[in-house]
């Protein structure tokens, strides 16, 4: 019988080397439907993890949830139990105004405004992409039939803890896109840098949601992540996330 993972449930020796991981549970069953002979693998709390086959390679797609904290842990687990690439598809908030709805970003690195990796690493540490990670999900979204009428962008972006600021301390989106940040979201800076902890490969690819920038304030009520402008830039995201993962 195997180990067994504390939080995520995860049987070590049972999670193939290749792993997609995404925010939403409800995002594996999109996955899943891509994949041959899938099934279940494992389901705890947030994490729900299924197996099944790609073009022939076995991989696995698990949820991690919102924010670092949590996902640093399926992050550690995953690897633990056997992953050695994992790559990260989620949604982003565009920083630059070129960076519109529906394009795809693909992290080349972190800016950690995170606290996880506070506790893991020094601050000068970087929290950098594979980088053969970036060069196959950038051939793969140049490939990818889907993606025809987006652009796909290449960049540093920002890990935040924070969703929803407040007035008290503010936000340091403007100051992050004067430095460069092609986007915002919250998890690629635990990603990378658990994973170039243990020597594992890691990469994201992101598909744009909004700007949070062009807010009049910092409620973020006029956010809307189910728009089909959205939802298609997902579906596309997702071709070439497991493209890059078995390339």
């Amino acid at each position: 019988m195997p180990a067994i993972q504390p939080i995520t449930k995860l049987p070590v020796g049972r999670v193939p080397g290749r792993v997609l991981v995404v925010g939403d549970p409800a995002r594996v069953d999109l996955v899943t439907r891509r994949l041959e002979n899938a099934r279940e693998l494992a389901s705890s709390r947030e994490y729900v993890t299924w197996i099944g086959d790609y073009e022939g390679t076995t991989v696995a797609v698990t949820s991690h949830g919102v924010g670092t904290s949590g996902a640093a842990v399926c992050f550690e687990e995953l690897i633990r139990a056997g992953a050695t690439r994992l790559v990260r598809a989620g949604t982003a908030g565009g920083l630059q105004p070129e960076v519109t709805d529906g394009d795809l970003v693909v992290a080349t690195g972190a800016i950690r405004d995170d606290g996880v990796t506070r506790g893991l690493v020094p601050p000068e540490y970087p929290a950098v992409a594979d980088h053969g990670v970036v060069v196959a999900l950038l051939d793969a979204a140049d490939r990818s039939p889907g993606n025809t009428m987006r652009s796909t962008h290449a960049g540093v972006v920002l890990s935040s803890d924070v969703f929803y600021h407040h007035d008290v301390l503010g936000s340091n989106l403007d100051l992050w896109q004067r430095a460069g940040a092609v986007a915002v979201e919250m998890e690629c800076s635990a990603l990378f840098v658990v994973a170039a902890l243990h020597g594992a490969e890691a990469g994201a690819i992101l598909a744009i949601d909004g700007n949070p920038l062009e807010a009049s304030d910092a409620s973020m009520d006029g956010y809307d992540p189910d728009r089909l402008v959205v939802s298609q830039a997902v579906d596309s995201m997702l071709d070439v996330a497991l493209q890059a993962l078995v390339g």
